[in-house]
Parts: C-alpha cells; sequence; structure tokens
C-alpha cells in the first residue's frame, strides 16, 4: 500500500512543499525557518514514524504566524489524501507523554469531522523565534484540514519548552496508533460505512 504524498501551496505569504510518507521511518527533512518549529516537526515525525521533508518560504520578517499555519495546512491535507479512503485503518488514537515534570496528553480520531479540543497554558511568549500562542494555532490548522478531531491537553508542567515538546511528541504518537492497518478491520472503522 503506497500511502504517501506531496503536496506543495502558495501564497503571498507563503511558499511551502511538502512531501509525507505514512510507512516511514521517523525522518524529518527540510527547514520552515524557524528553528524551534524544526525541532517540534523533528520530534512529532520520529514518533509518529512517518518521513516528512518540508522547504518552507515565509514572511518570517512580519513573524512566525503565516509560516506555522500554512504548515499544518498543508500537513493536514497531505495527511488527508494519504490515508486515501481509510479502508483498515485503527481510527482512533491516544498518548501520554511524560517529560520531566509535563505530562501531556493528545487523543484523536480520523473522522472526518473536525474538532480541535487545545488546553495548554504557556507562561512566556516565545520559544526561540516560535510564538508558543502558534502550537494551538499549528494543532487547529492541522486537524481542520485532515479532517480529524483532535483533542491535546497539558495535564501539568512548569517548563515551555518541555509543555510544547510533549504535545508535539503526544501527537506522532496518538496519529502513529490510528494510522495503523489492521487487516481484521474490513472497510473502514464505522457502522455507517464511510470516514
Amino acid at each position: 500500500m503506497n500511502r504517501k504524498t506531496e503536496i506543495q501551496r502558495k501564497t503571498l505569504e507563503t511558499n511551502i512543499k511538502l512531501s509525507l510518507n505514512l510507512d516511514g521511518e521517523g525522518i524529518f527533512k527540510g527547514s520552515t525557518g524557524i528553528g524551534f518549529f524544526d525541532h517540534m516537526l523533528t520530534l512529532f515525525t520520529k514518533h509518529g514514524q512517518l518521513d516528512l521533508d518540508i522547504n518552507a518560504q515565509g514572511d518570517l520578517d512580519v513573524d512566525s504566524h503565516h509560516t506555522i499555519e500554512d504548515i499544518g495546512i498543508v500537513l493536514g491535507s497531505a495527511l488527508k489524501e494519504a490515508l486515501k479512503n481509510k479502508v483498515s485503518i485503527k481510527r482512533y488514537g491516544t498518548s501520554f507523554v511524560p517529560m520531566d515534570e509535563t505530562l501531556a496528553e493528545v487523543h484523536l480520531d480520523i473522522s472526518s469531522r473536525p474538532f480541535l479540543v487545545f488546553d495548554a497554558d504557556f507562561t512566556v511568549d516565545k520559544l526561540g523565534n516560535f510564538d508558543t500562542e502558534m502550537v494551538e494555532e499549528f494543532f487547529r490548522a492541522f486537524a481542520f484540514n485532515a479532517g480529524i478531531t483532535l483533542h491535546a491537553r497539558i495535564l501539568y508542567g512548569k517548563n515551555n519548552h518541555h509543555m510544547a515538546e510533549a504535545l508535539f511528541k503526544a501527537l506522532g504518537r496518538a496519529l502513529k496508533e490510528a494510522i495503523t492497518i489492521d487487516e481484521k478491520i474490513k472497510g473502514v472503522m464505522s457502522t455507517k460505512g464511510v470516514l
């Protein structure tokens, strides 16, 4: 089964080329132009066992908002395209990730019903040149363009780097579970017959 896709999206604010392999080895290549975001995507791909290659240029002279949000849009769209008809995937994924003093949880449903519940209170505005409020914006753009219901929460934590890192790791691990093929699932995991 070939669960790979490549997407390019160009606007007046960003130019993003992305390739995604759902059955990869956990390798991240390329650059977003935002060091901390590259670090988060590296963790996401490693823990999701995805291969992700991104080449992104954005209006970073303004701020990081457009670049991060648009990468969420493109990554979500790529996931949706790579999953095709969603036959035999487990559909649901859940992960709790501890990171020192922090505990994060992510639960998701590849349902074609996009929704985000996000509960994390960051106490600094920036991590490197990454605006911490953009964690939620990335999760929203990803969820809505992938067509998934996504719940993400920091149960407790103090270090903002650890909080962001735990969320991205948990997202990768929950996604890995949800996209896993289970041959016992005939068609899609839904009594409706479609996802």
